[in-house]
């Protein structure tokens, strides 16, 4: 599965194998109960972040990964992102620290003619 990271203008595409997805479940139900406790989103404390705002706070964790250049991390996260959002194919990080303001672009219902 492959899965776009975007920052700025620039394209990060990770691809992350199908059975990472399984094997990581542990590390990704992990992220879930820390985000179950509530988190700080940027300036905007989330009591119970729903699926796309835990989306969005991964992805903030990617854009880190990627600047520090930490492959696992980023094959992980990404994993987490596909694993909680299966129609995800990018996501366009917010590079000011704005989690809030990071874009999930999903596959289109009708790609492919269906």
């Amino acid at each position: 599965m492959r899965l776009e990271a975007i920052i700025d203008e620039q394209h990060y595409p990770i691809e992350v194998p199908e059975p990472l997805l399984q094997e990581a479940e542990p590390f990704f139900a992990k992220l879930d109960a820390d985000m179950d406790q509530g988190w700080q989103m940027s300036r905007h404390w989330v009591e119970q972040p729903n699926t796309t705002e835990r989306c969005q706070i991964v992805a903030d964790r990617l854009r880190d990964a990627i600047e520090r250049h930490q492959a696992e991390l980023q094959l992980l996260l990404a994993g987490y992102l596909l694993s909680r959002a299966p129609d995800l194919t990018a996501v366009q990080i917010d590079s000011q620290g704005e989690m809030s303001e990071s874009v999930l672009i999903r596959q289109s219902a009708t790609a492919g003619g269906g």
